[in-house]
């Protein structure tokens, strides 16, 4: 199998990671409802924060465990087994009397479960070759197809029936399962090391820290829009839960299409330009999708969103390649994975706590400044690891 092959599967893997996950926003109001809770902001905020919370504290787990260990693949098939185990028993739930709050417990178990699948994929996407644009876009786009996809055909499924999303997510996670249990292990040689001992790896690089800092807040950014844009959708403009899955995917679209260029240009002229001016351009057209008077003016805004923030999300996570050395990409994108997953919980409770207090424009509006100030303080980092990595990219490129 050749490592084009490897790549598409790899990337395949964490898209249907990614569409078991949007299958359930566009009607997130409707399946918590459907599964005891309240059908407001603060209901839909606790149900996708049960699920990041996993996340963040087992993203670093999985990836220092597949350093460990010396395999990604047994554990992404695990990982998605697992998950899809989670989400058949959240459908039951109804069923079997369960309250909300064990649909929470269930919730954060399965969450610990996907995250495992979704960080070991990207991490052996990382170990296919050192074209590290290439491979994080590869990793991009299978986001955003993921997330576009799942945006429509969640809404459409919940329109059906609240918890026909929940069914789809578990199939998607079986078919992810079996796809990876196809692609060999590429773990670098000589990966052997301790938990311990990989984790401390990552304390021994602070630089990674600026990544990090990026990743947290671009998440903080799709964590918001998962949440509030879902309901702003609805009640600013009257949509049902298909309505808002396609504003969702006026932004996931072009998210997912452009990964890949992007992705490669940031190989060839660095990550500077993709991740700071792209960061300012995000957080700016985020604020104007807030202030869109007209549903058609917010659609095309948010399609302007999803083009900058396809700038910015290859060149991030391709920069933690770039400082990471490769027998600690696992921790290192596990890392990367528990900011990203903090980012997303953040956005999930500064978006719901600020939609409850002050309206939805100022809840966007404290998103979008958070993202044009992180490329202000940051910059200059950037600006110094862009390029120290890039010399150090083409450098590697010519001996491989």
């Amino acid at each position: 199998m050749d490592r084009r092959t490897e790549r598409r599967r790899l990337a395949l893997a964490m898209w249907a990671v990614l569409v078991s996950q949007v299958l359930l926003y566009p009607g997130v109001s409707d399946l918590v409802r459907a599964l005891g809770g309240a059908g407001d902001v603060r209901a839909g905020m606790w149900f996708l924060v049960a699920e990041f919370a996993a996340f963040v504290a087992f993203a670093g787990v999985w990836g220092a465990a597949s350093d460990a260990v010396g395999r990604r693949r047994p554990l992404v098939v695990a990982g998605a087994l697992g998950g899809a185990c989670g989400y058949l028993v959240l459908a039951a739930a109804p069923t079997l009397g369960l309250p909300f709050a064990a649909v929470l417990v269930v919730r954060v178990l399965g969450g610990a479960m996907t995250i495992g699948a979704f960080s070991l994929s990207m991490t052996a996407l990382a170990d296919l070759s050192s074209e590290n644009g290439k491979n994080m876009g590869a990793a991009g786009i299978a986001i955003g197809l993921g997330a576009a996809l799942g945006s429509v055909v969640g809404g459409r499924l919940a329109d059906a029936d609240p918890l026909y999303p929940l069914y789809g997510a578990a199939f998607v996670l079986v078919a992810a399962a079996a796809v990876v249990a196809t692609v060999p292990d590429r773990t670098p040689d000589g990966v052997r090391v301790r938990l311990d001992a990989a984790l401390g790896r990552l304390r021994r690089r602070p630089a990674l820290g600026v990544p990090y800092a990026f990743g947290f807040i671009d998440r903080m950014t799709a964590g918001f829009f998962a949440l509030v844009g879902v309901y702003y959708f609805r009640d600013a403009f009257g949509l049902d839960a298909f309505g808002a899955g396609l504003a969702l995917f006026a932004f996931f679209f072009p998210f997912a299409l452009l990964q890949y260029p992007f992705g490669s240009l940031s190989d060839r002229v660095g990550r500077f330009v993709p991740v700071v001016v792209g960061s300012v351009g995000y957080g700016v057209t985020i604020v104007a999708v807030g202030a869109a008077p007209t549903l058609p003016l917010a659609v095309a805004t948010m399609a302007l969103v999803g083009v900058f923030g396809a700038l910015v999300s290859p060149a991030t996570m391709a920069l933690v390649t770039d400082v990471a050395g490769a027998e600690e990409r696992g921790a290192a994108l596990g890392g990367f994975n528990v900011f990203g997953s903090l980012g997303f919980l953040a956005g999930f409770l500064v978006g719901g706590f600020a939609t409850s207090s002050a309206g939805y424009f100022a809840a966007f509006l404290a998103v979008g400044l958070a993202e044009i100030a992180i490329a202000t303080v940051a910059g200059r980092a950037v600006w110094r690891l862009s390029a120290d990595g890039f010399g150090e990219s083409i450098a590697e490129s010519a001996s491989d």
